[in-house]
């Protein structure tokens, strides 16, 4: 058969989204902080929605909780089917409709005629000089942080390094990362600079001397040797161990230190504290605060001998239809156009308000039977945490395992014990003697709680943590210790020796 290009046609079936459900699957995975924007854009781009008052808020609520079951919602998204023909509704319509109507119409006449104002000028806009002022004011007077190059750089104009040689300090400091390391290399400095690497190395000297102590060192040696150096303490034993046992230093090979320095056991662990105190990062001060705040999503709160479980949703705008529009769709002297606008509009916000109740009530319903699982977390603690899959609440909430994994994706849970991630309570399980499931992270802070209680100057190995959980009834692999050992940031047995 001959190769070629051909063209042929195929029917096939595939599964796609639609947008409404897109939507809906982006509210739920949302944290609070994240759904509080979306709705707030929703807003913006959606004329028939508004923001409930509080106080309002607080009377719908009650008055859902007192409407029959067998009552039924008016629909919104379609218009009474006699009002064309009735009269009487029409003169029975509020005066303020005639007001919108032609607010509505003189809007989309405004908009029009921006538009092709713009597409005719397109010229820049030119502020006077006054504005330019008032806006460059503006921007001088905003608070921000101020980032270690720009330090660096205002002491090397203070400093007594001629100016022909700024241009290879900017250099230099401009390859200084946020931790405070000169990033280049030797060739690096000869290639920027210009200069021979002994007058490249000059410069690089004097912003050493510069503030904050140890900046622009090339590695951790020289980072703590230069702060031992601004606070004149060439002489000392702590010194000499940064410059001559670096590699024991890092190992905690506090013998070897102690026979090559000629010192006492006691003299080297007294130096190692001291030397414990010095910044290896210089930069840290200068790095930009990336404190992340928590929104709880859930409250769980003990009443009584039982644990109540209620949602956040005092962080989240409570969204209804605008009564204005409600009376421009009563009227039936609309054009077919604003009428088909309005509805779809309306049948938009009527799925966004749905699809935010039903996030709320789905999050609620996976809250409470965590609580109802890890009962004995909530009254105990972490070593009470049970192993739990999202399958299992799946089954019980009535939903697919991806809708739980999406509803608590990002989100928190005030509890008795602290603020903990709702992905927090699902762990894998260890199987005890008895017979009983432990959660690995139950496990972990058993692990964890072993260490603590140590003899420093006998550190126990993960053989012996084995054995000590399996006197508890508790079966795991020593790898599986290391494992979690390293995880908790617990140095080996060898180097966490205190001598």
């Amino acid at each position: 058969m001959p190769q070629g290009l051909q063209l042929s046609q195929r029917l096939t079936q595939s599964l796609v989204l639609a947008p409404q459900l897109q939507q809906s699957l982006a509210l739920l995975q949302a944290p609070t902080l994240e759904l509080k924007a979306l709705v707030e854009q929703e807003l913006q781009q959606n004329p028939v929605l508004e923001e409930e008052p509080a106080g309002e808020t607080e009377l719908a609520e009650r008055d859902d909780r007192e409407t029959p079951k067998g009552a039924e919602a008016t629909d919104l998204s379609e218009p009474p089917a006699d009002m064309n023909t009735d009269p009487a509704s029409e003169k029975s319509a509020p005066e303020p409709a005639d007001e919108f109507e032609a607010e509505f119409e003189h809007l989309v006449q405004l908009d029009q005629e921006w538009r092709e104002h713009f597409a005719q000028t397109n010229l820049p806009f030119r502020a006077s000089p006054e504005d330019e002022e008032k806006r460059q004011f503006m921007f001088d007077s905003l608070v921000a942080g101020t980032s270690l190059q720009e330090v660096l750089l205002e002491q090397v104009r203070e400093s007594a390094l001629p100016k022909e040689k700024w241009p290879v300090a900017e250099f230099i400091i401009g390859n200084i990362d946020e931790n405070g390391r000169l990033a280049a290399t030797d060739e690096e400095l000869i290639q920027g600079s210009g200069l021979p690497l002994e007058a490249a190395l000059q410069v690089l000297k004097v912003i050493q001397g510069f503030d904050p102590p140890g900046v622009g060192a090339r590695n951790l040696r020289e980072c703590l040797l230069l702060q031992l150096e601004r606070i004149g303490q060439q002489n000392t034993l702590d010194y000499r161990i940064i410059n001559e046992f670096m590699e024991a230093l890092g190992k905690r090979r506090i013998p070897e230190i102690a026979r090559g320095t000629g010192a006492s056991i006691d003299e080297v662990q007294d130096a190692l504290k001291r030397i414990g105190r010095l910044e290896p990062h210089p930069g840290r001060a200068f790095l930009p605060d990336n404190d992340q705040y928590i929104l709880p999503e859930v409250f769980i709160l003990k009443s009584g001998g039982d644990f109540v479980v209620t949602t956040n949703n005092e962080h989240i705008p409570h969204l209804r239809i605008s009564n204005t529009y409600k009376d421009l769709m009563a009227r039936g002297n609309n054009s077919a156009e604003v009428r088909n606008y309005i509805r779809e509009k309306i049948r938009a916000g009527n799925f966004l308000i749905k699809s935010l109740r039903q996030r709320q009530q789905t999050i609620l319903n996976i809250a409470k039977e965590i609580v109802n699982r890890q009962r004995e977390f909530m009254e105990k603690g972490v070593a009470c945490l049970k192993p739990l899959t999202m399958v299992q609440v799946a089954q019980v909430v009535g939903v697919h395992e991806t809708t739980v994994s999406r509803a608590v994706s990002g989100k928190y849970m005030q509890t008795p014990q602290g603020v903990f991630e709702m992905k927090y309570f699902f762990t894998a399980g260890i199987q005890t003697a008895a017979g009983d499931g432990l959660s690995n992270t139950s496990v972990k802070d058993m692990i964890a709680d072993i260490f603590k209680k140590e003899d420093p100057t006998k550190p126990l190995s993960d053989q012996e943590v084995v054995g000590m959980l399996q006197a508890k009834g508790i079966a795991i692999a020593r790898r599986t210790v290391a494992k979690y050992r390293t995880e908790l940031n617990i140095l080996p047995s060898n180097l966490r020796k205190v001598y």
